[in-house]
């Protein structure tokens, strides 16, 4: 199960709706080892396409090297899917090479609504996990 803060999925869906009808990404990273996305790292896409994402290659380096610097790692990896559901494509299974991180992708289809939904990818595998929004302000 993915666990994650409704601020920063707020600010994923708003970095989706700004790049439609592009394809958005970026990660959230948290701290080694705690799988609590804590930061949210919007990214460029650098394929700007409406149908497939690729990070560019020297933001993708400064970022894993900034994580690397702060002891943290890739929690969460998304992007939306501007016209189709959110489900991982055969590209997107094809590409995922984090095998410890939550793969989240956002449809922004519809222009009233959003699905979102979190997959874990490893070695070729889909497996769909819940995702479970908190609001991180409210003490239990």
């Amino acid at each position: 199960m993915l666990t994650i803060d409704r601020a920063i999925i707020d600010a994923i869906v708003a970095h989706a709706r700004r790049d439609h009808p592009d394809e958005a990404c970026g990660v959230v990273a948290g701290e080694i080892g705690s799988d609590v996305p804590r930061r949210h790292i919007p990214m460029d896409n650098a394929a700007r396409s409406m149908t497939f994402y690729e990070f560019d290659s020297m933001e993708h380096l400064r970022v894993w090297r900034e994580m690397d610097d702060l002891d943290e790692e890739p929690v969460v990896i998304y992007h939306s899917h501007t016209a189709t559901e959110a489900y991982p494509s055969r590209t997107d299974v094809s590409f995922a090479g984090e095998p410890n991180a939550h793969y989240l992708l956002v449809s922004t289809r519809e222009p009233d609504s959003e699905e979102i939904r979190s997959f874990r990818i490893v070695d070729g595998v889909v497996t769909e996990e819940e995702v479970n929004i908190v609001d991180a302000t409210v003490k239990a």
